[in-house]
């Protein structure tokens, strides 16, 4: 988007003694507009490797995923309030000198609280089998957090997923043989506005196909133990410098869902966000509040 370009004041014809100084109008700044789009998991945009681990660079990102399917073992690649009125006082009539009284200063009421929509999607969880919207166990965007897209988050469809895999790669093929059933994700900046999350989702027909799938899921980085959630490995990107974007990304599952948390951050990574958000992510999918 350009700069507007500069319009001058025009003023017309006026008696001479009334231009005393004329100040030209400035254009306000400008700049280029930030256009958010939908984010891909780091974690998700993947090749992946069968054994003999061939890795194939994905079209987002640099990372990798090595999964073998099932008994398989061929390569693949990857309202505002209404004004009050103003009360105003009479003058009063002539008296002896003395104290001046004062009006009441208008008041405004406060803008009505509009409370945020409630969540329409539900599930439940028991015994590590998860059931219902699977978006419900998305971990919630926290007091001031900023979601990207829908509150609730967005479901993948099998599009999606397809979408973020090159070299004609099947990747619904190689889900389905774990027994995929579904997945979701949701982004969303923090409250401080220094961090990016994105929460993705995958549920399998079991836990043991989640605990197959998870455990040879992997991504770049330096690997980095993760607190709090024993079954999650993590993994940490330093930026080469301070004032670039940094990353971390955790990978566990609870029951029959993996999940993953990618963390964007300028500089280097804190860890202890990662670990905060794993084991709240966990706890949140073994209660499901």
């Amino acid at each position: 988007m350009s700069t507007p370009d500069h319009v001058p004041s025009v003023v017309d014809q006026m008696p001479e003694e009334a231009l005393d100084d004329v100040a030209a109008a400035q254009d306000p700044p400008a700049g280029p507009a930030a256009e958010r789009r939908r984010k891909i998991p780091r974690s998700i945009v993947v090749a992946l490797v069968t054994t003999g681990l061939i890795a194939v660079t994905a079209t987002s990102a640099v990372v990798t995923i090595a999964v073998a399917k099932p008994d398989d073992r061929r390569t693949v690649t990857a309202a505002e309030a209404s004004p009050s009125a103003i009360a105003t006082t009479a003058a009063p009539p002539a008296s002896p000198p003395g104290p001046v009284p004062s009006t009441p200063s208008a008041t405004t009421p406060p803008a009505p609280t509009v409370p945020a929509p409630a969540s329409t999607v539900k599930g439940t969880v028991s015994g590590g089998r998860h059931e219902g919207d699977l978006r419900y166990f998305l971990l919630p965007v926290p007091a001031g957090g900023e979601s990207y897209g829908p509150v609730d988050g967005m479901p993948m469809t099998d599009e999606d997923l397809s979408a973020l895999y090159q070299n004609g790669l099947d990747i619904m093929d190689i889900l389905k043989s774990y027994r995929f059933k579904d997945a979701a994700t949701r982004t969303y900046r923090t409250a401080d506005g220094k961090a990016e999350v994105t929460v993705t989702l995958l549920r399998f027909g079991s836990a043991a196909d989640a605990r197959d799938y998870a455990k040879t899921h992997t991504t770049s980085g330096d690997p980095v133990e993760i607190t709090g959630d024993p079954a999650a490995h993590g993994y940490i990107r330093k930026p080469k410098e301070q004032a670039f974007t940094g990353s971390m990304s955790g990978i566990s599952l609870q029951g029959d869902v993996e999940y993953t948390v990618d963390i964007d951050v300028k500089g280097t990574p804190d860890r202890a966000l990662l670990n905060e958000l794993m084991k709240r992510q966990r706890d949140w999918l073994t209660s499901g509040r």
